[in-house]
C-alpha cells in the first residue's frame, strides 16, 4: 500500500469514527513510521516497546486496548507475538483515501 494513501485515507476516515482518540491516532502513525523504516514492506514486523515509545504510550494495557481498537475498526490487522525474540505482524488494511 502506498504511504500517501494510507495516511491520508486514515486522517480522513478518523473524522467519522468516535471510536478513536489521539492515542489511536499516534499509535496508527507510529505504525506507518516504521511501516517506512521497513521500506514499504508487509507485515511490518515490530516489537510493542517500540512502538509504544514511538507513540508515546507508556501504559500497556493503553497499548493493547488502542491496538484492538484498530483491529477491530479494520484498519489494521494484528497478529502479536508472544516470544520475546520474534516481533509482532501489523498488516495495514486497504484504505480508500
Amino acid at each position: 500500500m502506498d504511504f500517501n494513501t494510507a495516511l491520508y485515507g486514515f486522517m480522513n476516515m478518523i473524522r467519522e469514527d468516535p471510536r478513536l482518540g489521539p492515542s489511536h491516532i499516534s499509535l496508527y502513525l507510529a505504525i506507518l513510521y516504521y511501516y517506512k523504516q521497513q521500506n514499504y514492506h508487509s507485515p511490518i514486523s515490530i516489537y510493542s516497546r517500540e512502538l509504544k515509545k514511538q507513540a508515546r504510550i507508556a501504559a500497556a494495557g493503553t497499548y493493547h486496548k488502542c491496538m484492538q481498537d484498530l483491529e477491530e475498526s479494520g484498519y489494521i490487522q494484528y497478529l502479536p507475538s508472544y516470544n520475546p525474540v520474534l516481533g509482532s505482524l501489523i498488516y495495514l488494511t486497504k484504505i480508500e483515501s
